[in-house]
């Protein structure tokens, strides 16, 4: 053949006619960084993308592939291929066979699209993320590169496109793995499992095929607020089966089972009036709980925190997480309750009170406090002596303690009582000087003019301050000859006043007195005693107002 036919013949095979849509083998001629050139026998060379191949590090010049024809010569010659696509082409009756079977297929992924991954299974194919795993992963790239198994569940032949789910195949082994756990586990088993989820009642346990739940009072012997303070999702554990429900195929796990009660010898490592260590988890209005070791909580009672102090609220003296020491009060194992002091680390001083204060000893000390019955006078710190209005003086009638006391005074007084049962001791400041009553005839006798100043005023009179500290009373109808509508028209105060002594009662402890009388003849004084005297026995000053009345009217009327 001569040289000219043998060109013609070459030409001939390089003006092959390609047509789109057609499978031809090519051989790769050289590799570029994002693609690959394929000699396929024509004019020019095919360009396929290095996307299109799986390994592309182990793709090498010489190697042969079958290619589809996408478009024949663009303007520069070029001819565009897709390997995939014709993969697809020679793989999509496998794949409706598989599909038409519900069979499974291993295929590569691809890249991440948006709504799911695209999956290389020889042909393209997509799969949700919804259907990637159990739980859709947050993120998917992670999965781009890497082989997995999955299920065909649609398959549009018209389309040619093919939705794959990895998620059923993973609850199918799930199901199966459940259902070989749900009959060969036993209670007291002890099994590995990862936390799956946690809630404010416990956690979920994946024990690998199976969810079990660990409430959170099975977590710890001691105190929880909440799992998290001691587990965190994905965080593999070791558990014990407590209960298992096939019918519901529920699960009932354990962590603190793995540890003996420490409950069990409670009586022996916490005897009654043992002292402990402790740190206090928890204040509540009516005390403090203490942790004395895990699992094992003691209650300190607000009344047991002091002896002599009122503590409203246990946050008063103390704090979360405090260290402290306490004595051991009490201890119900069945109820896993213990009860323990504070105050019992300390002598109780009421112990001590009536042999340091018994009655008659003189004491001093500041008002600390003042109450509408009395005065607290403190003795020492944390204890307290009460003085009754009562006992404040011989002669007044005092109806608030702070007409003579008021607080941070330094006070004088006796001790009168000491109560240790409900923890009173009595005091009284009358009681340091002698009652002048005692020698009454000594100091007044009717009709003696005395002279004073007003101390108090009523709706009824006036009271004046007599020597001894003693007040007598001026009813209003003793103030003068005249009809007084209101005293304060009158008297007022402060006023210095000069009056007549008309009436003592010792029993009762009285003194009446007549500013109109100061004056009165003997005769005058006498008549008016007469009338004073029909005042009955123990009626208080008070009930003067209607004596003195029901005394000016029977004198008007003679």
């Amino acid at each position: 053949m001569s040289a000219t036919a043998e060109f013609a013949e070459l030409l001939k095979q390089y003006d092959r006619h390609f047509q789109a849509g057609q499978i031809v083998k090519g051989t790769i001629i050289e590799i570029r960084p994002k693609e690959v050139l394929i000699d396929i026998g024509g004019k020019s060379e095919g360009v396929v993308s290095s996307s299109e191949f799986v390994d592309f590090d182990t793709v090498k010049v010489g190697d042969e592939v079958n290619v589809l024809i996408e478009r024949a010569e663009d303007k520069e010659g070029n001819v565009h291929l897709s390997k995939e696509k014709a993969e697809f082409q020679q793989n999509w009756d496998r794949i409706q066979t598989i599909c038409n079977e519900g069979g499974n297929v291993t295929g590569r992924v691809k890249s991440v699209v948006k709504g799911g991954l695209l999956i290389n299974i020889g042909v393209e194919a997509f799969c949700p993320s919804s259907q990637v795993d159990i739980v859709p992963p947050k993120n998917l790239a992670v999965f781009v590169g890497n082989s997995y198994e999955f299920k065909v569940v649609k398959l549009n032949p018209d389309r040619q496109n093919v939705v794959l789910s990895r998620r059923e195949i993973i609850e199918a082994e799930r199901n199966a793995r459940r259902a070989s756990l749900l009959s060969e586990m036993m209670p007291g088993d002890i099994r590995k499992g990862t936390v799956k989820n946690l809630t404010d009642f416990g956690a979920f346990i994946d024990l690998n095929g199976l969810d079990g739940l660990l409430h959170i009072t099975d977590m710890s012997w001691g105190r929880l607020s909440h799992p998290s303070e001691m587990l965190k999702v994905g965080q593999e554990i070791d558990v014990v089966v407590l209960d298992i429900n096939r019918e519901k195929e529920r699960v009932s796990l354990g962590l603190k089972q793995k540890l003996a009660n420490p409950w069990d010898n409670i009586e022996g490592k916490y005897p009654v009036g043992a002292k402990i260590k402790g740190k206090i988890v928890n204040l509540v209005p009516y005390g403090a709980f203490v942790e004395i070791e895990p699992g094992v909580e003691g209650l300190v009672h607000v009344t047991e925190l002091s002896w002599t102090k009122r503590i409203a609220k246990p946050s008063d003296v103390l704090k979360q997480g405090q260290e402290i020491e306490a004595v051991v009060l009490g201890i119900n194992r069945e109820e896993q309750k213990i009860s323990l002091g504070i105050r019992q680390l300390e002598t109780n001083p009421w112990d001590l009170a009536h042999s340091k204060y018994p009655p008659g000893t003189q004491v001093k000390g500041p008002i600390r406090n003042l109450t509408s019955y009395g005065a607290f006078l403190e003795l020492e710190e944390g204890l307290d002596g009460m003085i009754h209005v009562s006992d404040m003086s011989w002669t007044r009638k005092i109806n608030h303690p702070s007409e003579v006391l008021k607080k941070g005074d330094e006070v004088e007084a006796v001790v009168l009582e000491v109560d240790r049962a409900n923890q009173r001791i009595s005091l009284g400041m009358k009681q340091l000087a002698i009652d002048p009553w005692e020698q009454i005839e000594k100091h007044f006798k009717v009709g003696d003019l005395v002279s004073g100043k007003v101390t108090k005023l009523a709706s009824f009179g006036a009271f004046i301050g007599l020597p001894n500290d003693i007040d007598g009373l001026v009813h209003i109808s003793q103030v003068s000859e005249d009809r007084v509508d209101k005293i304060k028209n009158v008297l007022k105060v402060g006023d210095d006043v000069t009056a007549r002594v008309i009436k003592i009662d010792r029993n009762e402890r009285r003194i009446g007195l007549s500013i109109k009388a100061a004056n009165y003849s003997p005769e005058q004084l006498k008549e008016e005693q007469k009338l004073l005297d029909q005042l009955k026995p123990g009626e208080d000053l008070v009930a003067l107002e209607h004596a003195f009345a029901a005394a000016e009217e029977k004198r008007e009327s003679n």
